[in-house]
């Protein structure tokens, strides 16, 4: 996990951290590389050695021996290529492996409030695309930048020892080259980032499209879609436009400035012969050195491209992983545990955003094991004080306490294991029935994940199934029905044991005919614990002891379901509205 203090580091620094502990792959990945490098330095030695010595001196078995060893040679480059081209991409793996993980386990505690801002299509670009190409600046960029530095560096050596002259002319056009090499790294590092915030919101839009299809079908949109997708599709064969515009600028630069390398060695070291301060074999040696040029180059311009597109999701990286979430643990938080059941909200106020408030200095008593309804228009602000519970959001003003301590206090996680949700909306992992029953208490065993089955009057269903248990449900629960996918979720309350309970509007998506038979479950799965319901459907609150009813962020009428009759207010109404309409 990325330490705190990294968060201060300098973006390279930070990337830096990832190799330590895979610093035995990256010494082999770098030492593998220098060799490599050495040997393109050794060739054009040798080739002067042969030309100068060995052939005019008649020398054959040695000259013979010497390309006998290059080949030899060239058989090592070729396998520490391997190496270099198999564990080094190994590396490379491992290092976003870890960074993945690190910006996976940051999402985690991030709160509603991110979600909210922020498209699951740009996330998932952050967590994939971005990073594999951190992958390969982690594995191409330091072997690319060594091997490059080491031949450019000693090639420049050894020719100042066999013609300074013509060894300072290529010494004065290195430095040209880099200049460029980093002006347009730099341009091509602008453009990547501002390509990757385009593709983000066309992968947004992609997985908006997909998550949606059966909403399209029911509707008959799919020409609606496909030109939705056409329009973000014209946007991607733009997208890179500017960026590929940089790219190209950049070779074409590489391209001219390594064949004017060879023109100003040819002519100089020529003028060189016509002085009769050098010889050909020098020439062909400098020739040579020249040719090895060639590959450090195209390495260095492939280097640019790594850093520039590794850079740019680096930066969207660094740039998520220093939100920081808005609802975080106070540094004296505590364990909540024991938990009697008491909940107090005490002049509660909140606001999304800061302007509209959603509620206002509302006071709640809730008595442990108590089951309290709360009903109201749509908007009023019933699930929004159910998700102040469990500090989904923080209050603006104001305090929620549960057995006298403002929760707050608590850590997250622990006040989270205390209060079990089941919304109207059940969310379903691709998985089997087994392992979505067990999401309630990861370490459950089958006996227990079967027990919560049961009690939640949804054992013989699963025994229905075609695998039984191990029945996948499909993305989202869609090959189960809305009642099956609701009592899932009531036997993963029951296997998480909370005790304090908040019903969401849990059965207002189904018909009566299941609803009724769910309300069994739900009425087995408040006893003896303090229990919220949020409700529009008033046939499902008849086991509340209270009812409050909120309208307009305020908690307008409070009592019993024949006090509030007796009123002839809101709840009367809602009362009157539901019975005629049944």
């Amino acid at each position: 996990m990325e330490h705190a203090g990294t968060k201060k580091q300098p973006l390279l620094g930070r990337f830096l951290s990832y190799f330590a502990k895979h610093r035995g792959l990256f010494l082999l990945d770098i030492t593998c590389a220098f060799l490599i490098a050495l040997i393109d330095l050794a060739f054009p030695l040798i080739s002067r050695q042969a030309m100068y010595t060995w052939l005019p001196d008649q020398a054959y078995a040695l000259f013979f021996a010497a390309m006998g060893a290059v080949v030899l040679g060239f058989l090592l480059r070729a396998f520490l290529y391997f190496v270099v081209g198999y564990w080094g991409h190994v590396f490379g793996i491992r290092v976003e492996a870890d960074i993945r993980r690190d910006l996976f386990s940051h999402m985690q505690t991030l709160g509603f409030d991110f979600y909210d801002r922020n498209r699951t299509g740009q996330l998932m670009s952050r967590l994939t695309t971005d990073l594999f190409e951190v992958t390969e600046l982690a594995h191409h960029g330091p072997e690319d930048v060594l091997i490059s530095t080491v031949t450019i560096i000693g090639a420049l050596i050894v020719m100042f020892t066999i013609r300074w002259e013509l060894a300072l002319v290529v010494a004065c056009m290195i430095p040209i080259l880099l200049v460029v090499v980093m002006y347009r790294r730099r341009q091509m590092s602008r453009a990547s980032v501002t390509a990757k915030a385009k593709i983000g919101v066309i992968n947004a839009q992609i997985e908006s499209s997909l998550s949606g299809v059966r909403t399209t079908k029911a509707f008959a949109n799919e020409a609606c879609q496909q030109r939705s997708f056409d329009e973000a599709n014209e946007v991607f064969k733009t997208a890179k436009r500017g960026f590929h515009r940089e790219m190209g600028l950049f070779f074409a630069s590489m391209e001219f400035f390594i064949n004017i390398l060879s023109v100003a060695v040819i002519a100089v070291g020529g003028w060189l012969i016509m002085q009769g301060r050098m010889n050909y074999i020098d020439l062909i040696t400098f020739t040579l050195y020249v040719t090895a040029f060639v590959n450090p180059v195209r390495k260095l311009s492939n280097f640019a491209e790594l850093f520039s597109n590794g850079f740019a999701g680096l930066h969207r990286f660094a740039e998520l992983m220093d939100t920081e979430p808005a609802i975080q643990d106070a540094p004296d938080a505590r364990e909540l545990k024991d938990v009697a059941g008491k909940v107090e909200v005490d002049h509660v106020s909140f606001t999304y955003d800061g302007a509209l408030e959603v509620l206002h200095d509302v006071s709640i008593t809730v008595s442990p094991g108590e089951t309290v309804a709360i009903v109201g228009p749509s908007g009023g602000g019933k699930s929004t004080l159910c998700q102040l519970l469990p500090r989904f959001y923080d209050v603006s003003a104001g305090s929620i306490r549960i057995d006298g301590v403002d929760v707050r206090r608590f850590r997250q996680d622990s006040l989270r294991r205390s209060i079990g949700i089941v919304q109207q909306d059940v969310f379903l992992f691709a998985d089997t029935v087994r392992e979505n029953i067990r999401y309630g208490r990861p370490d459950a065993t089958d006996e227990e994940v079967a027990a919560a089955a049961k009690r939640a009057e949804i054992y013989e269903d699963i025994l229905a199934m075609p695998q039984g248990f191990d029945t996948y449900v499909g993305e989202r629960g869609v090959l189960l029905s809305g009642g099956q996918k609701q009592r899932l979720a009531i036997a993963r309350i029951f296997l998480k044991d909370p005790p304090i309970l908040i019903l969401d509007e849990a059965t207002s998506a189904l018909d009566s005919v299941t609803e009724s038979r769910i309300q069994h479950a739900f009425d087995e799965l408040a006893e003896g614990r303090t229990t919220l319901i949020i409700a529009h459907r008033l046939s499902t609150i008849r086991r509340a002891g209270r009812i409050l009813v909120v309208q307009d962020g305020v908690i307008a009428e409070s009592g019993t379901h024949e006090e509030l009759l007796a009123q002839g207010g809101v709840y009367a109404k809602l009362y009157r509205t539901q019975n005629l309409g049944a």
